[in-house]
């Protein structure tokens, strides 16, 4: 018979928490375990969370075997549509169900007076009396036990004899609100911004140079960690981390020639590389670049103001063009390229990519500012982005306001497009021509 195991008596206890949990049966620990975790769930957070987690295991998939979102990206649409009618039910439980709402806020009381007596008591162990200790512990265990399964008004009731004894001995005890609160916020602002900096971080398409591999109002996370982390304040990268960029990738940088901008667009040449420029023909290293003919007459959306001013919202100023669809190889990376025939916004010529810099170029190739003529600048000539420029990599779409989908009819033609949601920005190869537009 295997042997059970105890928790330390009440006395023995080097914490609070664990001699109020030294008075519960194995039973009642149990019950609290689970009842924890249900309530972990409730938390509007909760679904949040879990999505995150689940787009960034995601994210890893696919950008490792590009191939598994032609099967993974249908499930993960639905698991991403689990988690908004989780999160609206939790909203509705909260609006609408009076006594879920008024058990809920109960137990969440009841945690959080719990978490600071608990807080407060240990840290200030040695001046508390052995029995304001023992009290703390008979109370705290209360309200432990009537957790699970009490009703509310007798949960309330525990809650407010531990409060009172709180407000006794330990609320003199505790820092002035102002700076539990200013602490509380620089850790948020510092976890938030560590995650910005060197992890992940959104980014919304503007423009249309990158269509149709991105569209206007489509909405990117840059993997910030892949090339190296960027000094504070710098354009400079110490070291790579996981690879340098390579042809093929769609990166965000900071424009060296506008640095209060920030481009997306696709690597074309790396450090060395020769391009050869005659009209729209383009060879890398004396190899003309594999191109496939999809449509002729490709259909898309454009768009020329930004929805991001408020009296535009309701205003359909998109328009429909016409431009011939190429699938393009680019040092094994497969995408999709545009080509409108009717202009004339291409570059004949040579250049070597210099060292520690790429050559960029948009995948909408007539309509778009890159290497080719001077990042947008005023000189016209070929230009270059410092690798210390480079942000990050563009992964998978996570979010899409662009012409048609939902609410579209209501806020001028733009409406949220469930289509394009967890799309990789490279092809497997054998995928059909985008959709023509609604």
């Amino acid at each position: 018979m295997a042997e059970e195991t105890t928790a330390p008596k009440p006395a023995e206890a080097k914490t609070l928490g664990e001699a109020a949990r030294a008075m519960l049966s194995a039973s009642e620990i149990k019950a609290l375990g689970q009842l924890r975790w249900i309530e972990r769930l409730k938390s509007l957070w909760a679904p949040v969370t879990v999505l995150a987690l689940v787009f960034l295991i995601y994210l890893a998939i696919v950008e490792t075997s590009v191939c598994t979102y032609l099967w993974l990206q249908l499930p993960m649409k639905l698991f991403g549509l689990a988690c908004v009618l989780w999160w609206a039910a939790l909203v509705g439980l909260r609006y609408l169900h009076k006594r879920w709402e008024q058990r809920r806020l109960a137990r969440h009381h009841a945690e959080e007076l719990l978490t600071e007596v608990e807080s407060l008591a240990n840290k200030h162990r040695a001046l508390l009396k052995e029995h304001v200790w023992a009290e703390l512990v008979e109370r705290s265990a209360a309200i432990v036990k009537d957790l699970p399964t009490a009703p509310t008004d007798r949960l309330r009731e525990s809650s407010k004899k531990l409060g009172e004894l709180h407000e006794k001995h330990l609320s003199k005890l505790k820092k002035s609100g102002w700076m539990e609160t200013g602490s509380g916020l620089v850790k948020a602002l510092a976890i938030a911004l560590l995650v910005r900096s060197v992890f992940l971080e959104p980014f919304k398409i503007p423009s249309g140079s990158m269509i149709p591999t991105l569209e206007i109002g489509d909405q990117v996370f840059v993997n910030k960690f892949i090339y190296g982390v960027r000094l504070p304040f710098t354009n400079t990268v110490p070291f790579t981390i996981v690879r340098p960029p390579k042809r093929g990738d769609v990166i965000v940088f900071n424009n060296p020639v506008s640095p209060d901008k920030d481009y997306i667009k696709r690597v074309v040449g790396i450090g060395g590389d020769k391009l050869s420029f005659n009209g729209r023909e383009l060879r890398l290293n004396g190899q003309l670049l594999e191109t496939t003919l999809e449509a002729r007459e490709h259909q898309f959306w454009d768009q020329y103001n930004s929805m991001s001013q408020m009296s535009l919202w309701f205003t359909d100023d998109w328009s429909r063009k016409e431009a011939v669809l190429f699938k393009e190889k680019l040092d094994g990376v497969t995408h999709w390229i545009l080509n409108e025939p009717n202009r004339g916004n291409y570059s004949d010529g040579e250049v070597t990519v210099p060292e520690g810099h790429v050559f960029v170029m948009g995948d909408n190739r007539d309509n778009s500012e890159d290497s080719r003529f001077g990042l947008g600048g005023p000189m016209r000539d070929f230009t270059f982005v410092p690798k210390g420029h480079i942000k990050g990599k563009a992964t998978v779409i996570w979010l899409a306001l662009g012409r048609g989908g939902l609410l579209s009819s209501i806020f001028g033609g733009t409406g949220f497009r469930t289509d394009r949601l967890f799309q990789p920005l490279e092809l497997c190869g054998a995928e059909p021509p985008p959709p023509l537009p609604r």
